[in-house]
């Protein structure tokens, strides 16, 4: 009897081996979850990245008119930087006169995480974009990144600043549907100017 108990049991006991393999096999090979190419939370940077940007600019604008793939606006800007806590927030403003608009922008520095958190305040909603782009700068090199929704959909937010020398820097955004490729939409280009001729109380004068 007992020999015949044993034999019955062995498929079960086999069954739940293979089981078994086949469970482990599942948790040591999860799918990585795809994402545009760079895109990371975990970029980080130093407290002074943008004490370069201190004062005032002009600047070109180029955004990617909605619903296209290849027409663009193109219109000026004025902004102006100032830091605060010895450099580790920013406010800037950027005024664009033929739009009639202006955005505000505020940066602070995660000194445990090494991190920076870019904020925007568009002056049409005068409401805070609840989620930041994250990152840093390594060398002339800044890099952000958000995980966002718009319009309803979801999408990864790519920022990247350029400096290309003292006085020239160059801003890209660019989004991310598919998590697979980036489609630049906005594009500015900035040229160091005099603050006194174009900022007022650290803000763009209006003309």
């Amino acid at each position: 009897m007992p020999s015949n108990l044993t034999k019955a049991l062995q498929p079960l006991a086999m069954l739940s081996a293979a089981a078994l393999l086949t469970a482990g096999a599942v948790v040591a090979e999860p799918q990585a979850r795809a994402v545009p190419p760079g895109f990371t939370m975990e970029r980080t940077g130093g407290e002074h990245d943008f004490a370069y940007f201190e004062g005032g600019w002009t600047t070109v604008q180029r955004r990617l008119r909605a619903g296209t793939t290849d027409t663009w606006d193109t219109f000026p800007a004025t902004l102006c930087a100032s830091p605060y806590l010895d450099g580790r927030a920013t406010i800037d403003e950027l005024y664009m006169p033929t739009l009639s608009r202006a955005g505000l922008t505020l940066r602070t520095f995660d000194r445990e995480r090494n991190q920076w958190s870019v904020y925007w305040v568009n002056s049409a909603t005068g409401r805070l974009d609840p989620i930041p782009v994250v990152g840093g700068f390594e060398g002339r090199r800044g890099e952000f990144y958000a995980s966002d929704t718009v319009a309803g959909r979801s999408v990864k937010v790519r920022y990247l600043w350029t400096i290309a020398d003292d006085n020239h820097a160059r801003w890209e955004q660019a989004f991310s549907y598919d998590d697979q490729t980036w489609v630049t939409n906005w594009t500015a280009d900035f040229t160091r100017a005099d603050p006194a001729s174009v900022c007022e109380n650290g803000k763009p004068r209006r003309r």
